[in-house]
């Protein structure tokens, strides 16, 4: 882990509320698949909570650049991270986490809810880019299909690789794509289209009760606690 410069090269709206933020470091960062990094607006006071957040790689790595990807709040950090602009610099500590996805995972699966997705998204593109032959099922929910973030790219990824799948979860209305399903995600949906689950390492990121519920979801379906790799996403 180290601090280092980078300058804003792109920003991509990805939701009407999600939008990715590119930057060129100053120097490659070597990170894994799942880790993340802190950006700091207020560099000469590490402690600023307010100003210094931790936001999860979205891209796989050995790109010219790194992305970060977040829901647009009216917080203090939303603020200054949606001023910038292209050729700005920000300072980051990268790379941090230890909830990162190694190669020898033969069989894995994702249950995510909405912003949780950003880590998940280094990990797909990882395995779809190095072509591996890991068995990935992403259950991914949001409150409404215009929510869904990198729906293009996951849609892409699992048409050109079998061994991805993925499955999109609507709670707040009857989804018009056939490809959503209505409701949560429950134990039911997994029992149907995830008969291996005990085999799998299993990713659950979101909110801290969406956190919760899977976990728990997981181990009453005879999961063991040592596969379940939990990080709750708090907004700001």
């Amino acid at each position: 882990m180290e601090i280092l410069k980078a300058k804003l090269t792109e920003r991509i709206k990805r939701t009407p509320s999600v939008e990715s933020f590119r930057f060129a470091p100053e120097k490659r960062i070597e990170f894994i698949p799942g880790q993340f990094l802190q950006v700091m607006f207020d560099p000469d006071n590490p402690q600023n909570k307010e100003l210094n957040k931790y936001l999860s790689f979205s891209c796989a790595a050995g790109k010219p650049y790194i992305e970060v990807t977040k829901r647009i709040s009216e917080s203090e950090f939303s603020r200054h991270l949606t001023a910038l602009r292209a050729k700005d610099v920000v300072t980051l500590k990268a790379p941090l986490g230890a909830c990162v996805f190694k190669e020898e995972y033969k069989k894995i699966a994702f249950l995510i809810g909405g912003i949780g997705i950003t880590p998940v998204i280094s990990i797909i593109e990882y395995i779809a880019e190095k072509k591996l032959d890991t068995g990935a099922s992403l259950f991914y929910s949001n409150r409404n299909e215009e929510d869904i973030a990198f729906k293009k790219e996951l849609d892409g990824w699992s048409a050109q690789n079998k061994n991805i799948k993925v499955f999109y979860a609507v709670t707040d209305y009857q989804p018009r794509d056939k490809n959503c399903v209505f409701g949560r995600i429950t134990q039911e949906l997994l029992a149907q289209s995830l008969k291996d689950i005990k085999e799998r390492i299993i990713f659950i990121f979101g909110p801290p009760k969406m956190v919760e519920a899977m976990e728990k979801l997981c181990l009453d379906m005879g999961c063991r606690n040592e596969d379940l790799k939990t990080e709750s996403f708090l907004g700001y």
